[in-house]
């Protein structure tokens, strides 16, 4: 671990280090949410709000942080949530992230909109790889299905909260994109962080490796780029689309998004093999249900396994998703502040301190088992009158 890493005691403390390491419209790509960024502070605050009804005089010299969601073992109960553009954090950082989560244990979800592409990830990681897919349109989509397959992932997420991009006003004010706009004020900005700028110009500009000019027709390239950027998917991809998908899907598909129960019972209808209850991180609709609030409705609504993100900034929030009846939390920024501060290094730290704040919620909560969470920390199952 790193000098930084060291002093890293909490997630506040890693987005201050991804401030001062990245520019400030990188650092805003990663840090903002849609409009006013109620959604954003929703997340975070359903979290600080939330109670444990710990147990006492239970064994807890031995904690377990294991999970088998969907069969694989997970060392500890979060992954790494699909996240676009990492390459503006570092140069590579798909990579990064991947050999990180496989060093933990743990799945990395590889987005669409990653900077590597799928087969360099699988080359480069033992871990394992789900694929994010967004639906830039019915053929591009099964293209990259089965480009996914055929590299060795056995997952596929469907991320199906992106019908428009969401109102996200730092982009817009900032004129972030890819690729970049250069301006006297990004250039400044460029120049106050040198290290940034110099591993940037080194590997070369971040572009997203799925829709690289050079690996097809150029044209349909920057216009699938471009769709990316702007989140201008398949606005007509509904159920039927989703049956279709899982008819063709040979392997686990996941649904993220979902924040209703009537949408999770239809994703289990339809065949899917788990859901992800996400509003994106704050990044789409404003008005969102908290992500958290959204996991009371939909795990009593479905038998398959349900996973959630958005807001979990801490093992301790891990563990109480997992109270709510999450099999596991996805995890974006945080990795992407601890990426952008210190690299690898920082990443391994930011798994260490989640790791050890689980354990130390699991001793106090008085749960020694992380797959047991529920069935422990459900407060009406244990306390009726309560």
């Amino acid at each position: 671990m790193s000098q930084s890493g060291n002093r890293w005691h909490s997630y506040a403390d890693v987005r201050r280090a991804a401030r001062r390491a990245l520019p400030h419209m990188v650092f805003d790509y990663i840090d903002g949410g849609a409009g006013g960024e109620a959604a954003l502070d929703r997340n975070q605050a359903a979290f600080r709000d939330a109670t444990l009804p710990a147990r006492r005089l239970v064994d807890v010299s031995d904690r377990d942080q294991t999970v088998t969601p969907f069969g694989s073992t997970w060392q500890s109960p979060f992954a790494v949530a699909p996240m676009g553009l990492t390459g503006v954090c570092r140069p590579d950082g798909d990579i990064i992230l991947a050999k990180a989560a496989a060093r933990a244990g743990v799945p990395f979800v590889l987005s669409t909109a990653s900077t590597s592409t799928v087969e360099d990830v699988m080359a480069a990681s033992r871990g394992e790889v789900w694929f994010q897919l967004y639906v830039l349109n019915p053929e591009a989509a099964r293209r990259l299905a089965v480009r996914a397959w055929n590299a060795g992932c056995r997952t596929l997420v469907l991320t199906a909260d992106v019908a428009v991009n969401g109102d996200r006003l730092r982009d817009r004010r900032n004129g972030f994109g890819v690729p970049f706009r250069y301006s006297p004020r990004v250039i400044a900005d460029a120049a106050r962080h040198p290290a940034w700028t110099i591993r940037q110009l080194r590997h070369g500009l971040p572009e997203l490796a799925h829709f690289r000019a050079k690996d097809g027709n150029g044209a349909d390239a920057v216009a699938a780029q471009a769709a990316l950027m702007q989140r201008k998917m398949d606005a007509g991809f509904d159920w039927g689309g989703l049956a279709q998908l899982r008819a063709e899907w040979p392997g686990t598909l996941l649904v993220k998004g979902i924040l209703r129960s009537d949408d999770a019972a239809t994703c289990a209808r339809l065949g899917v093999d788990g859901v992800i209850v996400s509003n994106h991180g704050g990044r789409q609709l404003e008005q969102s249900i908290a992500a958290l609030h959204a996991v009371d409705a939909v795990v009593p609504a479905v038998d398959v396994p349900v996973l959630m993100d958005g807001g979990v900034r801490s093992g301790a929030d891990a563990l109480v998703a997992l109270a709510r009846g999450a099999r596991g939390v996805l995890i974006g920024r945080p990795f992407l502040y601890a990426l952008a501060a210190e690299g690898s290094k920082g990443v391994d730290a930011m798994f260490a301190m989640l790791r050890r704040q689980f354990d130390t919620a699991q001793a106090l909560a008085g749960c020694p088992r992380a797959d047991r969470a529920q069935a422990d920390l459900t407060l009406a199952r244990h306390h009726p009158r309560l």
